[in-house]
Parts: C-alpha cells; sequence; structure tokens
C-alpha cells in the first residue's frame, strides 16, 4: 500500500511539471491516425444536431441551473441528466471507441453549440463545458481548431492524461456544430 501511495504521489508531482506540449506531437499522431476516422460520424453530429435545436435558445440561467443539478447528481443514481448523456446512441458508440483503443482512451465526450454534454463514455464531473478552454479554443476558433490541454491525473479516471479536443462540424455544410474531447492516457503513447 505505501508503495502505491508513493507511487501515485510521484506520477501526480511528474504530471504538475510535465505540460502538453511535451505531448503534443504524439497527442496530434493520435488525433491525425485515430480519432478523426471516427470523430465525425453520422452518430455524433446527428446527436449534435438534435439537441442543438432543443438548447439553442437556453440563456445563460438555465444553462447554469443545468450544471449546477448535474454537479450535485453527480454519482447518484436516477439522475436523469447525467443519464440522458450516458444512454443514447452517441454515448454507446464513444463508449465502442474507449473500448476499442486498448487503454489509449480513458474518456470521450461531445458537446453541442452552447457546450452542453450531448454525449460521454463516462459521466464528466459538470455539463457544461462552454467556459473551459476545450470548448473555446474550439468550438469559437473554426473548423480545424485543436486544443491540447495539460497533463494531469484526471480524478474521474484515476489515468495520467492530457485532453485533446477538436472542433466537430456538418460534414453536409461545413458549419460548426459543436466540439469532442477526448482523455488520451499518455503512457499509451510511449
Amino acid at each position: 500500500m505505501k508503495k502505491l501511495v508513493l507511487g501515485t504521489a510521484a506520477m501526480l508531482a511528474c504530471a504538475t511539471s510535465l505540460s502538453a506540449n511535451e505531448f503534443e506531437g504524439a497527442m496530434q499522431d493520435f488525433l491525425n491516425n485515430n480519432i478523426a476516422k471516427w470523430a465525425m460520424d453520422p452518430v455524433i453530429t446527428t446527436a449534435i444536431d438534435a439537441q442543438n435545436a432543443v438548447t439553442a435558445g437556453y440563456d445563460q440561467t438555465q444553462i447554469d441551473d443545468m450544471d449546477q443539478l448535474w454537479r450535485a447528481q453527480v454519482g447518484m443514481d436516477n439522475a436523469d441528466i447525467i443519464n440522458d448523456v450516458l444512454n443514447n446512441d452517441a454515448a454507446a458508440f464513444l463508449r465502442q471507441q474507449v473500448a476499442s483503443a486498448d487503454g489509449a482512451i480513458t474518456e470521450v465526450f461531445i458537446m453541442d453549440a452552447r457546450g452542453l454534454n450531448v454525449a460521454a463514455s463516462d459521466a464528466t464531473s459538470d455539463y457544461w463545458q462552454g467556459d473551459e478552454a476545450k470548448f473555446q479554443q474550439t468550438y469559437g476558433v473554426g473548423p480545424s481548431a485543436v486544443h491540447f490541454g495539460e497533463v494531469e491525473m484526471d480524478e474521474s479516471t484515476e489515468e495520467l492524461q492530457a485532453q485533446v479536443s477538436m472542433t466537430i462540424t456538418d460534414q453536409t455544410t461545413g458549419e460548426i456544430i459543436g466540439a469532442l474531447t477526448v482523455g488520451i492516457n499518455l503512457n499509451a503513447l510511449m
């Protein structure tokens, strides 16, 4: 047990001294060779389009209320707001991508045009991603935008990871419709 605690402490110390820049090349290669193959799948774009039709008129108060509800219900059974994100066709598709990545992907979730979760492989810590760089530096930047997050020990997956996020576009119109974030197990890239 002592070795486990010391090992975890060492990984955390290492994670705080590393930056995503040190892994950016490997993460970009993984994005190009793996994630890009399925990121624009119709199951994802259809789910985002459907949610955009619902959330387009939401004001910030509604978004904040939903985010607070999500945060209060993380880890609870029968949490409708979370279950809706985890139990849909797009979420099942995302879980398939995690399973087929042989440990290289720790989590994946997609967001609508407001930065709200549409589907996720696992519950995220919050519902609204719109105030975070993963959304602001992709959706708000352009159709080919990519954002590399900082290296960290992810609380939900307990993996040393960094997130890579990208804009999702409608393949027919080229319109930006949302964003996707993938947690990458950095050890799997070594």
